[in-house]
């Protein structure tokens, strides 16, 4: 098979979550674990840092790579989802997984992944652990896909864990409730680990504090540490500046153990994320007149950060390129949208998209109108048509949307 009908041919297993909703989801472990004894336990080839929560676990992720490969090690980074190009899932020292090594691990374990019935996520997930042990990475920074109890990657035991931000978002599958949620997230702590908490929060900290002493973890809440001064990060939005709390505690256990990284390492490190790992879609600037934002923030935490950023920028006219997936909940995050603006709904080119006609007609209940669009990309081209100079152009509601426009 080709690259290209390889990952078709991954699709089309046990599709992946993030394109047709739950029924590419499963229950517990054991796929994973079974795999995992199929590949000869990769995961305990490399030592590794792992990352859940809502909000701010993918650009945080980023960071930590970004900040252990300027001081000099070999890292690893998984993330989900990709954008553009699935190997944007399996990154070292930035640069993507290349397409004959998807290839050839695909065609190596075709007849196991049939008979397991392997979804998306095992299969990509098993792929990282194997291309970090082949390539004998010194240190894989892993990104939570979805939850922290049963997703795939929680089968490492790393150097540390971060939770960042808990908000919601999943609650079919995490629960409805910030505890219960959190509750999900915890269980990505393992028995004598430290445990990061970026977001100290009344309703989640009993939380992470029970399942830390249950598991004699020791457990570190960012806010409370002292870190360097001044820290800032290429990442824009002013959002990061909550995930860079946690990531400065992440360095600082890490350099307890013994990892070498100097302050000039975390400082540049935060300073280059995009060079060092090649991160797109947070508050990612495309073009200047008329200026165009893209942002993946999909859920209400991550929406109110984006918002509270906006207000902040100046222009005459705003337009929205805005497409969702069809079990966002409307009702909870369409209010937070600004009225003032232009909409051009669309649908993501995905089984997942919700139809642009149900996404306006929701709209209008919260007085946001527009027009409705055949494509992410001739609503994008229109908006680009429309706007003037001096205007902004907003695109965003989904990754998926992003994705169509990057």
């Amino acid at each position: 098979m080709t690259y290209q009908q390889t990952v078709e041919w991954m699709f089309q297993q046990l599709p992946m979550y993030q394109r047709v909703g739950s029924s590419a989801l499963k229950k517990d472990l054991t796929n994973t674990l079974k795999l995992a004894t199929h590949l000869g336990n990769p995961e305990r080839d490399f030592k590794s840092v792992h990352v859940a929560g809502t909000n701010g676990k993918g650009s945080s992720s980023h960071m930590i790579a970004s900040v252990l490969q300027e001081a000099g090690y070999k890292v690893g980074l998984y993330t989900s989802p990709h954008l553009k190009d699935y190997r944007e899932r399996i990154r070292i020292n930035g640069e993507y997984i290349s397409e004959e090594a998807v290839v050839d691990f695909i065609q190596n374990n075709k007849s196991f992944f049939e008979a397991e019935n392997l979804s998306f996520f095992e299969m990509s997930v098993g792929m990282a652990f194997w291309f970090f042990a082949e390539e004998k990475v010194d240190i894989a920074v892993i990104e939570v896909g979805m939850g922290g109890r049963l997703d795939s990657t929680n089968i490492i035991i790393p150097e540390v864990s971060l939770i960042t931000n808990i908000g919601k978002d999943h609650t079919q599958f995490l629960g409805t409730t910030l505890p219960e949620i959190a509750g999900e997230k915890a269980g990505i702590i393992k028995p004598n680990v430290p445990v990061i908490i970026s977001e100290k929060h009344p309703e989640t900290a009993p939380v992470f504090r029970k399942t830390a002493q249950e598991r004699n973890s020791e457990i570190i809440f960012a806010e409370e540490c002292e870190t360097l001064e001044d820290l800032s990060t290429d990442l824009l939005g002013s959002y990061q500046q909550k995930n860079i709390k946690g990531v400065a505690a992440v360095i600082n256990q890490l350099i307890s153990q013994d990892w070498i990284i100097s302050e000039e390492n975390i400082r540049d490190g935060l300073k280059n994320v995009r060079r060092n790992t090649n991160l797109r879609g947070r508050w990612d600037i495309l073009q200047e007149a008329p200026k165009v934002i893209c942002d993946t923030a999909h859920n209400s935490d991550g929406l109110k950060y984006v918002f509270r950023q906006l207000e902040g920028e100046v222009y005459e006219r705003l337009h929205y390129v805005l497409g969702v997936v069809n079990d966002k909940d409307l009702d909870e995050v369409l209010p937070l949208f600004p009225k003032n603006a232009t909409y051009y709904f669309c649908k993501p080119d995905v089984p997942r998209g919700l139809e642009a006609e149900k996404l306006m007609a929701k709209s209008i209940e919260f007085e946001l109108l527009g027009k409705v669009f055949n494509s992410v990309p001739e609503a994008y081209a229109e908006a680009l048509k429309t706007a003037g100079e001096k205007d902004l152009i907003f695109c965003g509601g989904s990754n998926f949307t992003v994705a169509e426009i990057i």
